[in-house]
């Protein structure tokens, strides 16, 4: 049987979600508690909606696990009682018929704190909020989003892995600045590769820091490769907001063209 799990972490002190031998993540501290809950052999394996790295924190993360019973409700209980105080586990349900962490997922949701060297910023954000050592002009970077949204390649900005794909749909991306002087930047896309928001982010700063202009930022785009002039945002600031799915009709369908190549020839 399979359940989703929603959840929520401060990711300051694990190394990201996957699991990884010695270190503390995401991952490791739920698949032992389910472990240690269920008095299993081994531990479960989780399937994520979303791998945020080291540093990176989550306020909508969905993940799944196959187990031979359980009990949601329970499970949701003892779950909420050992885990640790910098994760929170929002739910646990059945998972309706063809439903996949990973791939039944139709977007994700990002956005990314950041305050410019004009503002001082409030110590007790510091754990959430990157600080730039630049001012940033808000109309430029905003001018920018819209030089990036759509279905595209985005290899400049992305560190690439062995026969995964860099074609993404940045659906949404867009950046506001709060009353305390905060700005928000927003994005969905149907997923990110590794390294995607803070990448470009970081090109964000590039020209609202007046350092290139916008032509850059074209040529940069261009590029087949990873973008060496493109910094990547500390991973303090980003936090994976929410994650969406399809009508559970739909959810097998979803799966299965998810693991499929994107392609720009697609349909």
């Amino acid at each position: 049987m399979r359940l989703r799990i929603d959840l929520a972490y401060d990711g300051g002190r694990f190394h990201g979600w996957a699991a990884q031998p010695g270190l503390r993540t995401v991952q490791g501290v739920l698949e032992e508690s389910l472990g240690r809950i269920l008095r299993l052999p081994e531990p479960p394996s989780l399937t994520v909606a979303g791998r945020t790295d080291a540093g990176v924190h989550a306020r909508g993360q969905v993940c799944h696990v196959d187990l031979p019973e359980a009990d949601p409700a329970q499970l949701l209980h003892r779950l909420r009682r050992i885990v640790p105080d910098d994760i929170a586990v929002h739910d646990v349900t059945w998972a309706p018929d063809g439903f996949d962490a990973r791939f039944s997922a139709i977007w994700r949701r990002y956005c990314y704190r950041l305050l410019d060297s004009t503002q001082v910023l409030d110590p007790l954000l510091r754990t959430q909020v990157a600080q730039t050592r630049h001012p940033l002009d808000v109309a430029t970077m905003s001018a920018a989003t819209r030089m990036l949204t759509g279905l595209r390649e985005f290899a400049p900005f992305c560190k690439a892995r062995p026969g995964a794909t860099t074609i993404r749909e940045l659906r949404e991306f867009s950046v506001t600045q709060r009353p305390d002087g905060v700005l928000e930047v927003h994005l969905l896309a149907d997923a990110f590769c590794h390294s995607m928001v803070r990448a470009l982010v970081g090109a964000l700063t590039v020209v609202g820091g007046l350092r290139r202009d916008l032509a850059w930022l074209e040529r940069t785009a261009e590029l087949g490769h990873r973008a060496g002039d493109v910094p990547l945002m500390p991973p303090h600031g980003l936090v994976l907001e929410e994650v969406g799915y399809p009508e559970e009709s739909q959810l097998a369908a979803r799966a299965t063209e998810a693991r499929a190549m994107r392609s720009l020839e697609g349909p």
